[in-house]
């Protein structure tokens, strides 16, 4: 085999490698969330998949033609990642979530085509090896550009492909690369036997684009789409498996889902009625808050520091977003975005950013903390909403961090999601003055959730012995108990 098509052979199955990797955590997502567990998922399938391929790929390369199997190898890597996104959503619908459902969806959907894949160094490697005399350098080169490869196709994938194409188009490129090379690299005999896959090919390319999914579109974190409510005027955002944020495009003080009540509660209480408030909004979803506090609050600025550049253009075509008086949209991480802020510049931050069902780990932790601190003026109010199950590791971990810092919090959440074996959404409220719990509970209790409002004693009760989290140490995903 020439050094040339040696060199490209490595380069593409390297890269392919890790395209699937890169693209397995946004495809399983919508099945099993979007965790720590599912990320570790796919890489450990991933290494697993290398460390098979490489070996069977050796050791077929001793006993065959190795030029035979590199181009089998490839063929059957191109097929493999035809299927990948077929395979997710045909089986995750039957999974649950939580690890093992997570593991058991990356196996089924990439295992193969990775250590197909992987199989394809060694049997080059194999093809261009004459002798023992200079085999190390011929060893060492192709596996640095094995390297490189999957190099380039972890920096092209998650910084430039993710945000110009679909995922199905990666994947049909990515598959076609392979199966191109696949033809180039075989033997005469070997080229009539890919060939014949063609079909197979085609099959999956079809199941590929055909297959449906649960999102209306691929941004670049989430299967995003949004589903009507109960009203004609309701839309609901659905940012992977979880329904994050719902609107009443004709009512925007209407608010559906209890947390964003419960944030309503507590700045209601707050600050006295039709005040303008400027506002800050670690995470966008479908801009609720921000709508709430422009019809509410006229003259009320609202800045919103948004992850995710595919949300916020979601939101522009199905929920007037860009109709919102008074919105400043930053798009970009919430951490380094609020850390761009002026001292004391807000009156209100509301935290209520999700990666699934987890706060994000740095924005959960005593620095970030501090950072809205110092943007809050004082007798500022902080909101965050927490997802979590009994034990309620998170929430309480999480109410001991901002308590640390400001002194004075109140815990929002249903007697029976506090009770053994109870969980969902809590609001944690925080100043760094006292906060009115009678008034806040008479509230809620108003609207139909009496006995919601953790008072200062049933607070710290709540939190006990909790951990306060910090840069160091935020085992976010640990904590949440939610679907576990």
């Amino acid at each position: 085999m020439q050094i040339a098509l040696a060199r490209v052979a490595v380069l593409v199955s390297g890269a392919a490698i890790l395209v699937v990797e890169t693209l397995a955590t946004r495809l399983v997502a919508p099945y099993v969330g979007l965790t720590l567990e599912s990320t570790t998922a796919v890489i450990g399938v991933a290494l697993a998949g290398i460390a098979f391929g490489a070996a069977l790929g050796g050791r077929r390369a001793d006993t065959s033609d190795p030029r035979r199997v590199a181009a089998v190898a490839l063929a059957v890597g191109g097929l493999g990642v035809l299927a990948v996104r077929p395979l997710v959503r045909l089986v995750g619908p039957l999974l649950g979530s939580g690890p093992s459902a997570a593991i058991l969806l990356v196996v089924v959907s990439t295992l193969v085509s990775v250590t197909a894949l992987a199989a394809v160094t060694p049997a080059v490697t194999r093809a261009r090896l004459d002798g023992l005399e200079g085999s190390g350098g011929v060893i060492g080169s192709l596996s640095a550009l094995g390297t490189i490869g999957s190099l380039a196709g972890t920096f092209l994938t998650g910084f430039v492909l993710v945000a110009l194409l679909p995922v199905s188009a990666i994947l049909l490129v990515t598959a076609a690369a392979c199966l191109v090379l696949a033809l180039v690299v075989a033997t005469t005999r070997t080229r009539r036997e890919i060939v014949n896959v063609s079909g197979s090919a085609a099959v999956l390319a079809a199941l590929l684009v055909a297959v449906p999914g649960r999102c209306d579109v691929d941004t670049t974190y989430y299967c995003a789409s949004v589903v009507p409510g109960d009203r004609p005027t309701e839309r609901i955002l659905v940012l992977d498996d979880l329904q994050h944020s719902a609107v009443d495009l004709a009512d925007p003080a209407r608010l559906r889902f209890a947390y964003t009540q419960r944030f309503a509660d507590a700045v209601d209480t707050a600050f006295p009625a039709g005040r303008p408030l400027s506002a800050v909004h670690v995470g966008g979803g479908g801009f609720t808050m921000p709508r709430r506090l422009a019809a509410t609050r006229p003259g009320s600025t609202s800045t919103v520091l948004e992850l995710d550049r595919g949300v916020v253009e979601l939101g522009e075509r199905e929920l007037g977003v860009g109709t919102i008086p008074g919105l400043t949209i930053r798009v970009g991480d919430a951490r380094t975005g609020l850390a761009a802020l002026p001292d004391a510049s807000a009156d209100l931050v509301v935290g209520d950013a999700f990666g699934a069902r987890s706060v994000p780990w740095h924005l959960a932790t005593a620095e970030f903390v501090d950072e809205v601190h110092r943007v809050l003026r004082p007798g500022g109010l902080y909101v965050v909403n927490v997802i979590d199950r009994d034990p309620l590791a998170l929430l309480r971990a999480v109410t001991a961090t901002v308590d640390d810092r400001f002194g004075s919090v109140a815990v929002m959440a249903r007697p029976e999601q506090l009770a053994p074996g109870g969980g969902g959404n809590a609001v944690v409220v925080v100043s760094d003055r006292g906060i009115d719990t009678a008034a806040l509970a008479a509230r809620a209790a108003a609207r139909g959730e009496p006995g919601s409002v953790l008072d200062p004693a049933r607070t710290r009760a709540l939190v006990g012995d909790a951990a306060i989290l910090t840069d160091d140490d935020a085992p976010v995903d640990q904590l949440a108990s939610w679907g576990r």
